[in-house]
């Protein structure tokens, strides 16, 4: 058998590129590279990298990104939100989020860390690993926010531990990102929880994080608790016990938040009506979907559309 080269190709670690995958929407998928395994993972400084923004235009990625802004102007639309980007901010984007940025290149200053969910549970064996970091898929709480400068030192030094493991490979350094990024994961979650004073205990079983991972597969199909409960194969009461142990919130209220998530993605970037939307999301008329919307924001939604764009 012929053996393989397990140095990591530089070029390749650095490398994301944008595959057009829809009409409106493109999908920025990283690139992969080898280390004996699959090694999906990047991070680098704007100096060194200025990013790979598809500026002024809607896309997605298949990795989580972390910024770490030392000095920011603009603004981005996020998850239905419209974010203005300043100077000492930390901003988190899970898989698949629909993103817009507006800003100048030359005038962000930052340090990213890119990574597929592939990456980390390779090591792990944990399927619902990332699903438990409460920055994660959140749909209640914002993934932007500021960081003091003693914060953000700590966890960029951890990204810097990464970055040489990446440009100087030695046979080992697989395995130190690895543990380096587990290591920054976890802190950043009890940094996180501790910010929003979110619940922080050890889970008594799976059953909110598949639910979890469940919503963000399943919402355009399915909009019923009931749905995921039965897909589980546990009851509605065991399922929203857990649901409540974990998040402190509702399984009902992930749902709706988790389904509003896409009704906001769908008027500010599919182009469908209102009617449409309805259909696709399964209400039985574009009145229900309007009342929706007007109960979980306080806003209609020629109000919403007008204040973010």
């Amino acid at each position: 058998m012929k053996k393989t080269d397990k140095r990591m190709n530089h070029k390749d670690v650095m490398g994301i590129f944008p595959k057009e995958t829809e009409k409106h929407i493109s999908l920025l998928k990283y690139s992969k590279s080898s280390c004996g395994v699959d090694f999906l993972l990047n991070t680098a400084d704007s100096s060194e990298k200025l990013g790979w923004f598809n500026l002024n235009r809607q896309y997605k990625t298949d990795f989580f990104e972390f910024y770490f802004f030392r000095q920011a102007e603009g603004y981005m639309l996020l998850a239905g939100r419209r974010i203005e980007l300043h100077s000492g901010m930390i901003l988190v984007i899970s898989p698949f989020q629909l993103q817009e940025w507006h800003v100048e290149l030359d005038r962000l200053d930052y340090t990213f860390l890119v990574f597929q969910e592939e990456f980390i549970n390779n090591f792990l064996s944990d399927k619902y690993f990332m699903y438990r970091m409460l920055y994660c898929y959140q749909h209640d709480y914002p993934t932007f926010f500021d960081m003091g400068a003693e914060d953000m030192s700590r966890f960029l030094g951890l990204l810097r531990q990464m970055k040489k493991e990446l440009r100087e490979p030695v046979a080992d350094s697989y395995h130190m990102i690895v543990a380096y990024l587990y290591q920054f994961l976890l802190i950043f979650n009890r940094f996180y929880a501790k910010r929003f004073n979110l619940p922080f205990s050890p889970p008594l079983n799976n059953y909110a994080y598949q639910y979890k991972k469940l919503l963000e597969k399943h919402i355009t199909e399915k909009t019923h608790v009931a749905d995921y409960a039965e897909m589980m194969k546990i009851s509605r009461v065991s399922l929203n016990k857990a649901v409540m142990r974990e998040f402190g919130l509702s399984a009902v209220h992930l749902l709706k938040q988790r389904l509003l998530q896409e009704v906001k993605n769908d008027l500010l970037f599919s182009g469908l009506s209102v009617k449409e939307i309805a259909y696709r999301l399964h209400f039985s008329e574009p009145n229900h979907l309007m009342r929706f919307f007007k109960q979980m924001t306080g806003q209609t939604i020629s109000e919403f559309v007008g204040s973010i764009k």
